[in-house]
Parts: C-alpha cells; sequence; structure tokens
C-alpha cells in the first residue's frame, strides 16, 4: 500500500500538507485537492478512510438501485458493480425497492444528504415524471437498463433493438413465418426497443407482427404463462415466440407444459437476457444475452467519471448482445 510521503511526491506537496488534508485540519484549493485525489487514486492509497471523508466530504460509497434483487439479471450486474466500485476504492449500497416509486425518490434524496456520492438506478415505471425532476436536481445519477424519460443524465444500455433483430433472424433462419411476442409493460424502453427490432427484421424479409400477436404485462413468470395460454387458444397459433426478457420464459414454458404443449416441437421460444441456469432449463433456452459484467461495471465507471466532471450528461453506452443459441427452437421442415 502507498504511504503518504509517496502521494505527496506525486502530487508534488509536503508530506504534512497531505497529511493535514487528509485529517481534515487545512482547507486547500480546488485545485490542490484535485492534485492530491488524483494521486491517493493513481496510487491506491486508502489510509484513514473516515479522515478522508471528512476532509473532502465524500462518502466514498455509491447507491445502487434495483427493482428485485431475487431476479438474477439484477443480481448479476449488481455483483458486477459492486466488483468495480471496490476496485476503483469505492463501496456500493444496493437497495432493492420492489418497484417502489417513492422508496425510489428517497434514495435519491442521500445525495442531497452526502450519504451517497452518487446513485446508480435501475427502475421499471412508465410514469417517471417525478422522479426525473428529482434527477434532474441532482446531478450525480446514473440511468442504467430502462430509460426515465426527461431525466439528465448518462445512461447505459443494452443494444435492444439488435437482439429483437437477432432473434427473428434466428427464427426466420431455422424456417418459422408464425410469431407472436411476449412483453413487459409497454412503454418501456426494453420492451420497445426490442419489438422494434424483431419487426424491423421481419420487414427485410417481407414479413409483419400483426399488433394483435404481442401480449403484453408486468414483468413476470405469470404475464409469460398468461401469454402462452392466449396464444395457444389463437386460431392462428404462432410456431415461434419471442419474449423480451427470460422470467417471461420461465412461465410460458410451464404453461406449455400444463397445456401439453411440447417445446420446441410444438413452440419455439427465445428469450432475453441469458439468466443464470437458462442452459438448465427443459430445453435449455436460446435466449439472447446481455453482458451484465459489462452492464454493471460501465455504470460505475460513467458514475465516477461524472463525479469527475469528466463525462457529459447526454452520453449514452450501448453494451452489445448476442444470440445464445441452445435448443428451444425447432428447424422447421
Amino acid at each position: 500500500m502507498a504511504s503518504i510521503r509517496e502521494v505527496a511526491e506525486e502530487a508534488g506537496f509536503a508530506p504534512a500538507t497531505v497529511s493535514r488534508y487528509l485529517n481534515g485540519h487545512i482547507k486547500l484549493k480546488p485545485s490542490t485537492q484535485k492534485k492530491i485525489e488524483d494521486a491517493i487514486d493513481k496510487l491506491g492509497y486508502r489510509g484513514n478512510g473516515l479522515a478522508r471523508r471528512l476532509a473532502t466530504g465524500k462518502s466514498e460509497t455509491l447507491g445502487f438501485v434495483t427493482t428485485d434483487i431475487s431476479y438474477p439479471f439484477f443480481a448479476s450486474i449488481a455483483s458486477a458493480a459492486e466488483r468495480e466500485a471496490t476496485r476503483l476504492g469505492y463501496a456500493l449500497a444496493v437497495f432493492n425497492t420492489r418497484n417502489d416509486i417513492m422508496r425510489e425518490m428517497q434514495i435519491l434524496s442521500y445525495l442531497q444528504t452526502r450519504q451517497l456520492d452518487g446513485v446508480i438506478i435501475m427502475t421499471n415505471h412508465t410514469q417517471t415524471e417525478d422522479l426525473a425532476t428529482q434527477i434532474t436536481n441532482d446531478s450525480h445519477v446514473v440511468i442504467l437498463d430502462e430509460d426515465i424519460p426527461g431525466a439528465v443524465g448518462p445512461r447505459v444500455f443494452a443494444e435492444n433493438r439488435q437482439g429483437g433483430r437477432l432473434a427473428a433472424r434466428h427464427f426466420l433462419e431455422n424456417g418459422h413465418r408464425s410469431f407472436a411476442v411476449i412483453s413487459g409493460p409497454r412503454g418501456l424502453i426494453s420492451v420497445e426497443e426490442r419489438i422494434e427490432g424483431f419487426k424491423e427484421e421481419l420487414s427485410v424479409h417481407g414479413l409483419s407482427l400483426p399488433s394483435d400477436m404481442i401480449f403484453s404485462g408486468p414483468y413476470s413468470e405469470e404475464t409469460g404463462g398468461l401469454g402462452v395460454d392466449h396464444f395457444r387458444n389463437s386460431p392462428d397459433r404462432p410456431t415461434a415466440m419471442f419474449a423480451t426478457a427470460d422470467n417471461l420464459c420461465l412461465g410460458a414454458i410451464r404453461e406449455a407444459n400444463a397445456a401439453n404443449l411440447k417445446i420446441p416441437d410444438d413452440l419455439s421460444i427465445i428469450g432475453f437476457d441469458d439468466i443464470p441456469n437458462a442452459d438448465l432449463l427443459a430445453p435449455p433456452l436460446t435466449t439472447i444475452r446481455q453482458g451484465t459484467a459489462e452492464l454493471g461495471a460501465e455504470s460505475v465507471r460513467l458514475m465516477l467519471g461524472r463525479l469527475r466532471g469528466e463525462i457529459d450528461p447526454s452520453v449514452t453506452t450501448r453494451i452489445p448482445v448476442t444470440l445464445i443459441e441452445r435448443q428451444s427452437v425447432r428447424r422447421m421442415d
């Protein structure tokens, strides 16, 4: 571990000056503080964390807000964010809101009391005006996974539209011509972009997705089951079904089994996320993989860049997606 003397040499100041600064006994001009902080970050000096926090007015803690930590996709992102925050010298406090917007706004208020230096927020609402206003009023927020329209702040999203296109392309390459979509709530960026991409790829091949072949509801297993029940009674029952999240697939597969529909013989399914153990389902699930490690780590990097004033609030980073082919799609004769 680096010493105060090494930090002082790197910053170009006397060790006594650095020591007094870290212990809160001296107030330095911003440019001098930045040189010392940059040296600390470069050398990985930790020292007396409490003294440093008192001196800088920083908690050295980031908040990570998620709607449901029990869902493997969200848990994987939170784990990756925590790992990156720790690597960069920050603690990460994870808040599970159960999609309660008032709880989300309460956590954002911790920024004003300096309990948190910044907040990475994953939300799942279609009506977010109050949330957007609160985020815009505080500059230390990164929006992750789902959009919050009207909010000013950096964003990190998956390549949702490309994922939809990859799913449609895989169905088409396997001879399917009859399609349905089970989705989360309409209005969410993950839903709209994934459906748009799916439809765009169909249109390239002269096909379309009628509006009545889209079944929407909360992002839950129950919605997936209801979707299968809805479409299996349709006079034009589809052979291929795209779900905009893997948890929808869990309910869809359960309902298909209960209705004696064989996957993929009677119904082919592609999901989105590639949650842990998707390969252990029966059959193993073909899905669009989002890079949870990249989503989590990039959100932390953007957050720290924002805190340093190096990141423009209008920046949006897109994380690539890939199709993971397993055994839930049938090759049509």
